[in-house]
């Protein structure tokens, strides 16, 4: 299954772009960001593709107002004077249904490279004629890497907050004229 050349827009409808990160040591937390917007193009050679995407810092939404409210504060990651989160990819390794994209993501003003583990899921017409197609992405990241050092220390040892961050990114796009 090879994936069909062009320039395709991100369906933010159809995406999805979550986290999930340790609270306590004990459970997992996770999240999603709702405003993420961005293109991609599929090139001959495929190692030439490129992606360009934003994220609005503030779109974050993990089923607890309060939760969402601290995030985006200072002692996260300051939504409010650092509102858009940015990926740019820099490579592909790999070619087919599955491939590694490399890329620079910055949050907060740090830029640090990352590695998605991407699966090609295939391509479709939808009802409106227009050719859409969609991927699945796996990735990590450490808070600490971009800055993002707020914690509590608990009373037993540990960490309120877990530094690793594993990322989860399911894309529908559509092919552009």
């Amino acid at each position: 299954m090879s994936i069909p050349a062009g320039t395709y827009q991100i369906d933010a409808s159809h995406s999805e772009l979550g986290f999930t990160v340790r609270h306590t040591g004990i459970a997992k937390v996770r999240g999603r960001f709702t405003g993420v917007e961005g293109t991609f193009t599929v090139a001959e050679p495929f190692s030439d593709s490129r992606v360009d995407v934003t994220i609005d810092a503030a779109s974050v939404s993990t089923g607890n107002e309060q939760r969402d409210a601290h995030l985006t504060s200072p002692d996260f990651w300051d939504a409010a004077t650092k509102p858009t989160w940015k990926f740019v990819s820099t490579g592909v390794q790999g070619e087919g249904e599955e491939f590694t994209l490399l890329g620079d993501l910055t949050i907060n003003g740090v830029t640090r490279p990352v590695e998605l583990a991407v699966e090609y899921n295939g391509a479709a017409n939808g009802p409106d004629g227009v050719l859409r197609t969609g991927f699945s992405a796996t990735g990590e990241i450490s808070r600490k890497d971009f800055g993002l050092t707020w914690n509590v220390a608990l009373e037993g040892g540990g960490l309120l907050v877990g530094d690793n961050v594993k990322l989860g990114l399911e894309i529908e796009a559509v092919k552009q004229d």
